[in-house]
């Protein structure tokens, strides 16, 4: 669950209109020295996200795009480098670990800035902000059995409730069938801004063309790990494709709590474009640096300057980043 932690802090920013909110006093080296310990201090791997796999794609506008954004991704197709995974920093998960995000990260590139998103399979993330995140890390923490105390976990959930948001909905559905598979959102809220100055706050979400989860009796068949080849065969076949959709906030919408979401039936939607993910790629092409959504945005779009969940994501990564390179 440690990849609803921070990979999944699923959302992006461009350059903002207003500084990002403060990641509160929780250090980020803290909570990324938790993530490895849960996930047993593998070296040289992410601190959540650790299992996954490289690609290549293409983003291509919808024609109404830039209606809604100015950012040059949306006025032409642009080239993609994306990363599948599963979530936490252990790198021999199981593909069949059903209360964990998948993680879909990806760079759209362009000279005039890049578009980077960090979303993850649902549309909530596990907690509103990073002392809570760490207290979520802390009570999961091993005891001297080995284990974490369940007692401790029980009461942190019955204090915090919203922390088991995320994994109610993910409970509740079945394990997908591929990293292609699955919907993907950014949990933060988005600002867009178009040529003429207007804004549109918006959640931003990926929509599979394919979606798929297995059975109980499927997912038995499935070896511990499946993504990869299954990822290698569909693409041999196909791209994988995802519309990606703008979500628009009607007046009550929370803007700065990751852990609460909208109503989309009931919310308008439009679209921005579609990716299409063609072939895989060296683990190197992903690995020399971070997908940084807070950093990694051009003039049109920005996340949220009020929520320290989006916030804590940079000097996070940045951390997480350093010890996997030494």
């Amino acid at each position: 669950m440690i990849r609803s932690c921070l990979l999944a802090l699923g959302a992006s920013l461009f350059a903002p209109l207003a500084a990002p909110a403060q990641a509160e006093e929780a250090d980020p080296g803290a909570i990324v020295a938790l993530q490895f310990a849960l996930g047993g201090d593998h070296k040289g791997v992410r601190a959540s996200g650790a299992k996954g796999v490289c690609l290549k794609g293409t983003f291509t506008p919808a024609p109404t795009a830039s209606a809604l954004s100015k950012a040059p991704q949306f006025a032409k197709a642009v080239p993609v480098t994306a990363r599948f995974s599963m979530g936490g920093s252990n790198p021999k998960i199981s593909d069949k670990t059903k209360p964990v995000t998948r993680g879909f990260a990806m760079r759209l590139a362009d000279p005039a800035g890049d578009m980077t998103f960090v979303v993850i399979s649902a549309p909530v993330f596990s907690t509103r902000t990073p002392a809570q995140l760490l207290e979520f890390l802390k009570v999961r923490a091993p005891g001297p059995d080995g284990k974490p105390d369940a007692e401790k976990i029980k009461a942190f959930a019955a204090q915090n409730p919203e922390t088991g948001r995320q994994a109610a909905w993910l409970n509740a559905r079945p394990v997908p069938a591929s990293f292609a598979g699955v919907d993907y959102w950014a949990v933060h809220a988005y600002t867009l801004t178009n040529a003429a100055g207007a804004r549109t706050t918006a959640k931003l979400k990926f929509v599979a063309a394919d979606k798929a989860g297995l059975s109980d009796d499927e997912l038995k068949a499935r070896p511990d790990s499946f993504y990869a080849d299954e990822l290698k065969q569909r693409l041999a076949r196909e791209p994988a494709n995802f519309d990606l959709v703008a979500i628009l906030a009607e007046p009550n919408d929370p803007t700065t709590d990751a852990t609460a979401s909208w109503p989309e039936d009931e919310r308008k939607q439009q679209p921005l474009g579609r990716l299409a993910i063609t072939a895989v790629e060296p683990d190197a092409t992903c690995d020399g640096a971070t997908f940084d959504p807070v950093v990694d945005l051009p003039e049109g779009i920005a996340g949220p300057a009020d929520d320290p969940m989006f916030a804590i994501r940079s000097p996070a990564y940045a951390v997480s980043l350093s010890r996997r390179s030494n």
